[in-house]
């Protein structure tokens, strides 16, 4: 397996992946999130990769086709009254194509992260997991992460 920079070559496999995720999501949340539909468009793929404060990594295998990605945002924070400055990186989506989930593409993908937010001199790494995604929060804890804060809602 090969972690790297995504490319404007790997947009269709991109968008098929998000499908995969949103409907994890749909079936978690149909109230929040629609079947089949993605994050980001085609469009968006092409700003966010050439934006250097939104990196996203893949994961590819031998023959170069990406079964996994990392969706990251680097977010500085300076000049707050409470928070010291400091610079996060903010793990905005990772995904594991289906047919590979179980071959530590995941492990491979998020260790990749760490690496990059060191290399970017960040605090900490931070994300969100949906309650009703329980493989994600089990497989964030085998990462070592722990909870941070928590989002409640009442739904009306």
């Amino acid at each position: 397996m090969n972690i790297r920079y995504a490319q404007e070559r790997d947009i269709p496999r991109l968008e098929e992946l998000l499908v995969q995720v949103c409907n994890v999501h749909h079936a978690g949340r149909p109230d929040l999130f629609r079947a089949g539909g993605q994050k980001y468009d085609r469009r968006q793929l092409l700003d966010l990769l050439g934006d250097g404060n939104r990196p996203v990594l893949v994961a590819a295998d031998g023959e170069d086709r990406v079964v996994g990605y990392a969706f990251c945002v680097l977010q500085v924070h300076r000049g707050e009254r409470v928070c010291p400055d400091m610079t996060t990186l903010y793990l905005d989506d990772l995904c594991v194509d289906q047919a590979c989930r179980g071959q530590r593409v995941g492990s491979g993908l998020y260790q990749a992260v760490l690496a990059l937010a060191r290399e970017r001199g960040c605090y900490n790494v931070t994300l969100n997991v949906w309650a009703c995604n329980q493989t994600a929060m089990d497989f964030y804890r085998r990462c070592g992460l722990q909870v941070q804060k928590t989002g409640m809602e009442v739904i009306l």
